[in-house]
């Protein structure tokens, strides 16, 4: 199951992504015959807008996102055409802004960042065994 969007700069994106996800998690719900935990949905939706906002500032080009589960698992991958790395600063509380990869982090632990020609993948990985 899967489903994807491309977006252009057009205002209203990082809704529209997190409208996406909350229809896809719906689905999942239907799929594996039991509604997600709502704290599951929130924590996806918050990363899908720290991912998207990330794409927004960091890109001039389009960027999406592609939703997919795989084996007891939603992975929430945003895709952009910048070829900055990412780099998570350290947690600093005096710090405003730049706190998504960060937010991330705490959520899920980790994230699989990969350079391609044209830009670059962020994915994670949100395990719905323990969202049970």
């Amino acid at each position: 199951m899967r489903t994807s969007e491309v977006y252009g700069r057009e205002p209203g994106t990082i809704a529209a992504a997190r409208l996406l996800t909350t229809a896809f998690l719906a689905r999942v719900g239907e799929r594996i015959a039991r509604p997600l935990p709502q704290r599951t949905i929130d924590n996806a939706r918050l990363v899908v807008s720290e991912l998207v906002t990330n794409a927004v500032k960091y890109t001039t080009g389009a960027y999406g996102i592609d939703l997919e589960l795989v084996d007891g698992h939603v992975l929430i991958t945003v895709w952009d055409t910048s070829p900055q790395a990412i780099t998570p600063m350290a947690p600093d509380p005096g710090r405003v802004g730049q706190h998504g990869m960060e937010i991330v982090l705490a959520l899920y632990g980790s994230f699989d960042a990969v350079t391609t020609p044209t830009g670059k993948r962020i994915t994670v990985r949100v395990d719905l065994s323990a969202a049970a």
